[in-house]
């Protein structure tokens, strides 16, 4: 898809840069594929705040996505692409031989009426679903799951995607686009090509309030708090806050390690920060 620009009618209009969602579906979703969505404003069971920023935003619906790609051998034709307010990339509706639909994350490279089918053997194009153990060594992927029958966790935003870079043991290797090298199991599906909508990354906001419709209240810096509210607040004039940056509760921001899952560290075959 391209980009939309306009004419500077407005400060909110000079710099905006949007996505061209014209070649998208107009009406709204199959309402069978859809469910409930609550917002919590940022709020826990008590009530009380518990994640800062947050709050209004636009009322929307769930699109349950199909993230586990389980019915094999059935061809399914993908009947339109849509948006989702959900994620930042597009879904595709597909359509079954036996009749069902279901919802997909949409690749890039493929069009209404093209064909997507899942399965071991199956043809290596975008859109087919295949284990990792079916697929041949440097392919690029997508919506890959971490373990069997979990459904998809990695490679699922706009324009994201990883490399197969190896295989052994009853394992694959995935390059991640952070540079991160990772084992995930041979079992595990994953599907061709790269996420759509790449251009996600080169929207340009405009304001402030398209932000509040997405749930985002405006975002506070800490050296323009009171030293009351904030490590970083107080002093005389504008001053940058004299120490290293913390949270409102005193933690480094930068530098020490927040991973917290060690037991997995044997499946990281080489670090996102090495070279």
């Amino acid at each position: 898809m391209a980009l939309k620009t306009f004419n500077p009618t407005s400060p909110g209009r000079r710099q905006l840069v949007l996505i061209d969602r014209s070649g998208l579906h107009k009406g709204g979703p199959v309402k069978a594929l859809t469910e409930g969505k609550h917002s919590s404003g940022g709020r826990n069971n008590l009530g009380r705040r518990t994640a800062r920023w947050r709050g209004g935003g636009a009322k929307k619906s769930y699109r349950i996505i199909d993230f586990k790609r389980r019915k094999w051998n059935v061809p399914a034709t993908i009947e339109r692409l849509e948006y989702d307010p959900n994620r930042t990339a597009f879904i595709a509706l597909i359509n079954y031989a036996d009749g069902e639909q279901a919802y997909i994350i949409a690749p890039q490279r493929v069009d209404v009426g093209d064909t997507v089918i899942a399965g071991e053997g199956v043809d290596i194009k975008p859109g087919n679903a295949l284990p990792l153990k079916s697929i041949p060594v440097g392919t690029i992927i997508h919506n890959i799951e971490m373990k069997p029958l979990k459904g998809a966790q990695i490679a699922r935003s706009a324009g994201s995607y990883a490399q197969l870079v190896g295989r052994g043991d009853g394992y694959a290797q995935v390059k991640l686009s952070s540079g991160e090298v990772r084992l995930i199991p041979e079992g595990c599906m994953a599907t061709i090509g790269a996420v759509s909508n790449p251009d996600n990354m080169n929207v340009v906001i405009g304001k402030a309030g398209r932000n509040v419709h997405k749930g985002w209240r405006p975002h506070v810096r800490g050296v323009a708090m009171n030293p009351v509210d904030h490590p970083h607040g107080g002093g005389e004039g504008k001053t940058s806050g004299g120490r290293h940056p913390v949270t409102p509760w005193g933690k480094k921001t930068r530098g020490p390690k927040t991973r917290k899952n060690k037991s997995t560290d044997r499946l990281i075959v080489r670090r996102r920060h090495k070279a």
